[in-house]
This record gives C-alpha cells, structure tokens and sequence, in this order.
C-alpha cells in the first residue's frame, strides 16, 4: 500500500475508534436514563443526592455529544476531499435535511413509542442536521470563514449569559432555538409539546471547528500531525482549567466549595451542557482532541471492534433507542406493570412510569447487554456498507 493511502486509512480509523468507543459511552447514559430507579425523579448532578458513582456515571456522557458533532465536522471535511465544493454542499444540505426528518418523525417515535407525537424531541440529531445546514451554505466560501463563524460562536456564545433575553413571544422562541435551549418546552397544540434540548448555534461552532481541525489530517508527516494534534488538546484541556478556576466567564453555573475534597472537585467538574457552555465543550473536547492523536496507531481488538461501531454511527444510534425502549416495556410488564401504567403524566415515554426502574448496578448490566446484542446488527451492517455502494448509504 502507497504510503499515503495508507497514511488516509490510519487517520480515517482513529476517528472510527474514538468515534466508537463514545457512541458506546453514550448508551450508557440513554440506559440510564430508561432503567435507573431515580432518572426519574431526581438529578444525578445534584450534590444534595447523588453519589460519586452516579456523579461520574452521567458526567462521562458528558464527552460523547460534543465528540460526535466535532468529529461530525471533521468526516465533512474528510468527505469534502473526494468531492467539489458544489457537490459538498448539496450533499451536505440534503444530508442536514435528512437528519431533521428523522429527528421528529423517527426519532421522536422511538423515544417516547407514542404513535400520536404529542411530545416532539429535538437532541443532538436535530443540531447535527442544521449544523449540516449551515456548513453546507458555507462550504463554498473558504475554510477560514468557516472557522472564524465557528471560533466566534464556540468562544462567544456564553456572553449571553449576561443579556436579559426575552422571557415569552416570538424572540424567546427564537433565542431559545438558536442559543438557551435547555430542556424548553414549547406548546404547539392542548396536548402537544415540543421538547428543545440542543440549542443550535453553540452546537454548530464545535461543527465548525471540527470541520477546520480536518485540515490538520492533509499534513503529510504522521508524526508532526500527532505532534500538533496533541498539543492542541492539551491546550484546551489547560484553558478549561485555566477559565474553570477563573470562574468569571464561560458557564453561568460556578463551581464552589462542598462538604468535602471530592465534591469540591465534582462541582469543578459540573459544567452546563443545556446549553453547552465553552468551559463544558473545553472540557469535553480537549481530551477528545488528545485521544485522536493517541489513536492513530493503535491495533489491537478492542480498537478494532470500536472502529467498527464508529463506521456505522448513525445506524447505531437509532437501533440503541429502539432496543433499550423495547428492553424497558419488556422489563414494565416482567416488574408487574400492567396496561393502566403505559401512560405516565410525570414521564415523556410511554412504558416509563415515573417510579420504575432499578439499581444503578443493574443499569450498567443492561447497559452491556445493549452493546452485547447490538453487535452482530452493526457489524453485518459495516460489511454491507463495505461491499455496496447504493447512493442512500452515503445518508446512514
């Protein structure tokens, strides 16, 4: 193999394996979410009643969002050299589209398995699609633009922080949407709500950015490249702690002193992710950027099963969903639950009362079990993506 092909497969494969290994991650928190007894009712980053092991089980999710739609960036960019700019930014835009379609109309069925959508989620898909948007109405400009528009939103969103925003109307809408997002909720109808977790524009300054971090893989020397990625991740990982400590700017929740060391350095760790300040994305993203370097070269099974999660994200992201929800209506009717209990005020999904669930041991079981079961589905997947080349696939 030509040095340079093979140059392109070792960086395409660290970004499949770190890819991977959060897609994994991530699982571990939408079962939690489903399964633990308390996901219910209480927060797992409240002090006053989580625990370090709780504290830490939702905390590395953390990475896992902000990993996705960075790396997002960065295939597009990858993409973007086996194509014109025009082609990139159809397939782009058509690609965002997509993504929001599957969003509200598949994605919103699987979470909450009712048939009538009285409750629409808007997550990381629908900032991802018009993230896509956007970078597609771009990506016939340059690439510097490109990265200043993402530096501008990634550094500058959280000074609105200190802005009186709008509290109702059309202009809370729409801020709420582009920026504030946290968990809003948004009535369209008497009984129909939309649910805004992801507001877009900080999601898609990280995109951005992924896009121009692509350009770091067009050096030629393996080892500069490595070089340079690394110090760029410790760079971020120091300027989060640098701008943490400072506890001036960046997240509108500081961090303070708790009973003891180790809460202290929890509540250091309690960045805002609804939405994503710049110390919590600094947070995320500076070991993210770190592992993509110290990835590059490593062979070995794990990294080869991660890689392969990693090539068929969106395909195992849906089927996750689907598979913990019908785990859990299984586990509803085995727990003693019964027809009367499908529909819980109190809880977005039907088949998830408000009080049900398990311990946190049992959550991290199910957990495994999902990526145990999903295994022989995603990698007969990546073989077909392997051996086919339909246009549609280029969409999952």
């Amino acid at each position: 193999m030509l040095p340079a092909l093979q140059q392109t497969k070792q960086r395409v494969q660290s970004i499949d394996i770190l890819r991977g290994i959060v897609m994994l991650i991530m699982a571990l928190d939408h079962t939690r979410d489903f399964f633990h007894a308390t996901a219910m009712t209480e927060d797992p980053l409240n002090f006053d009643t989580t625990t370090p092991i709780l504290f830490f089980t939702r905390w590395i999710t953390h990475f896992c969002a902000p990993a996705f739609v960075f790396l997002s960036g960065t295939s597009a960019f990858l993409a973007g050299k086996r194509k014109s700019r025009k082609e990139l930014s159809i397939f782009l835009m058509k690609r965002g589209l997509w993504l929001l379609i599957v969003e509200i109309v598949i994605m919103s069925l699987i979470f909450s398995f009712n048939p009538l959508y009285n409750i629409i989620f808007l997550q990381v898909i629908w900032v991802i699609g018009w993230s896509m948007i956007l970078m597609g109405l771009l990506v016939r400009t340059s690439i510097k633009l490109i990265v200043i528009i993402g530096a501008v939103l990634f550094f500058g969103h959280n000074i609105l922080d200190y802005v009186q925003l709008p509290q109702q109307g059309p202009g809370h809408v729409i801020w709420s949407i582009l920026f504030t997002a946290f968990g809003t909720v948004f009535k369209y109808g008497e009984t129909r709500f939309i649910l805004d977790l992801y507001a877009i524009l900080p999601w898609t300054g990280v995109m951005f950015l992924g896009y121009g971090f692509g350009k770091l893989y067009q050096e030629p020397d393996d080892v500069k490249r490595r070089k340079t990625i690394l110090t760029i991740g410790f760079a971020v990982i120091i300027f989060f702690i640098v701008l943490r400590y400072v506890n001036l700017y960046g997240d509108p929740s500081h961090w303070s002193i708790q009973k003891n060391g180790l809460y202290t350095f929890l509540s250091f760790l309690n960045t805002s992710k609804y939405p994503p300040s710049l110390c919590y994305l600094c947070m995320t993203l500076g070991p993210v950027i770190v592992l993509l370097a110290l990835t590059e070269t490593v062979q070995n099974k794990f990294s080869g099963i991660a890689a392969m999660y990693g090539r068929v994200p969106f395909f195992y992201y849906v089927l996750h969903f689907f598979l913990i929800h019908v785990i859990c209506v299984i586990l509803f009717f085995v727990s003693g639950h019964t027809s009367k209990d499908i529909v819980d005020m109190n809880s977005p999904f039907l088949f998830r009362p408000q009080h049900f669930g398990f311990s946190l041991g049992i959550v991290y079981v199910l957990w495994i079990t999902v990526i145990f079961v999903l295994y022989k589905p995603c990698k007969w997947f990546d073989t077909y993506r392997k051996t086919h080349s339909q246009w549609w696939l280029s969409y999952l």
